[in-house]
This record gives structure tokens, C-alpha cells and sequence, in this order.
């Protein structure tokens, strides 16, 4: 697995549409076309920012990226550790994954009167089960 980097790579990945929403989350994915070793694809388009995978089985197709906006997030220890979940939870899922990129998108903070904490275990485990639940409900 690759993590999106630049402001370009999000920005595709994104235009890719949305594949799965719940309350504080959505996933976006953009599809990567799978092509021989050696082979150019047919057109120049987006996936032309990431690495294409050689063939389905290959892990070098899979992009992840994650987004937690201020707007959403105040706090910075709670923005990286939410990205931190995303990112492990990538990790684990990206072998059963098609070759695509990406994006979990924070977009509603979390309710400071029930997580007070900037990081606490409840809201670990609240974060945690939200986004398996997004990647459960992604139609491959």
C-alpha cells in the first residue's frame, strides 16, 4: 500500500466518487486500470499520478489517503490519531483490495460533550468501528 501524497493525487482520487458514507466519514475511490508489465494504458487520465499495478494480485496498485479537516477536527492530536486509525486500518484491508486510490474523508467532528478527551479509548473505539463499518459498506 502507497499513501497519496500530493494535492494533485488527492484531487483524483476524490473525483473518483464516493463509494461509502456514515456519520463521520465517506470513502472515495478512484478505480487504476490493471495493465501489463511494460505497457502503456490507452489514454492518459488521472491514474497517470499513481504507480498502475502490474496485475490485480499486485499491492503496488493500492493508494490510501486521509483527510481530517480543522473544520472537523480541532485538535491536532485528534486529527493525526483519527489518520493514524485510517491508515492502520488500510493496512489490514489492502490486500483484498482492487488496484485504486483511496480517500477516507472526515466530515463531522465528533461530538466534544460525549468525547471530551482529545484521544481517548472510547473515542478510539468509536472511530475504529465507524470505519470498518465504511469499508464494509464500499461495493467492490
Amino acid at each position: 500500500m502507497h499513501r497519496l501524497k500530493t494535492r494533485a493525487q488527492f484531487q483524483a482520487a476524490m473525483a473518483g466518487g464516493v463509494v461509502s458514507r456514515t456519520a463521520h466519514f465517506a470513502l472515495h475511490r478512484l478505480v487504476l486500470p490493471v495493465t501489463e508489465p511494460g505497457s502503456l494504458p490507452d489514454a492518459q487520465g488521472p491514474q497517470a499520478l499513481f504507480g498502475v499495478a502490474g496485475s490485480a494480485g499486485d499491492l503496488g496498485g493500492v493508494w490510501m489517503g486521509a483527510m481530517a479537516p480543522k473544520r472537523w477536527a480541532r485538535r491536532a492530536v485528534t486529527r493525526n490519531a483519527i489518520k493514524r486509525q485510517v491508515y492502520a486500518l488500510a493496512a489490514e484491508l489492502a490486500p483484498g483490495q482492487p488496484p485504486a486510490a483511496f480517500v477516507v474523508r472526515l466530515r463531522l467532528a465528533f461530538d466534544r460533550k460525549q468525547y471530551p478527551s482529545a484521544w481517548s479509548e472510547p473515542l478510539r473505539l468509536a472511530v475504529r468501528a465507524e470505519l470498518q463499518q465504511l469499508w464494509a459498506r464500499a461495493k467492490p
